[in-house]
């Protein structure tokens, strides 16, 4: 069964934030574009690397809250097993 969640409002919001932000790091940057890429598409999903990019932005401790909203999002639409 494919995922059909999409990026919500708030989230695309936290992520147009975090990819314009010129001292955010790469993790951050790339999870933050899948989740916008997101936005409105439910039949897109999170790869791999944008997953694994995702999650060590959650685990990563100076990462700002609005680059964790966008990577939880991105997390959230990653593939079903």
């Amino acid at each position: 069964m494919p995922n059909t969640k999409t990026t919500g409002s708030k989230a695309a919001s936290s992520a147009s934030q975090t990819l314009q932000s010129k001292s955010t790091g790469h993790n951050s940057k790339t999870a933050a574009a899948s989740a916008l890429s997101q936005t409105g598409a439910p039949g897109k999903q999170t790869s791999a690397a944008a997953a694994s990019a995702a999650s060590k932005v959650l685990t990563d401790g100076r990462t700002s809250a609005q680059s964790k909203s966008a990577a939880a999002s991105a997390l959230a639409q990653t593939k079903k097993r």
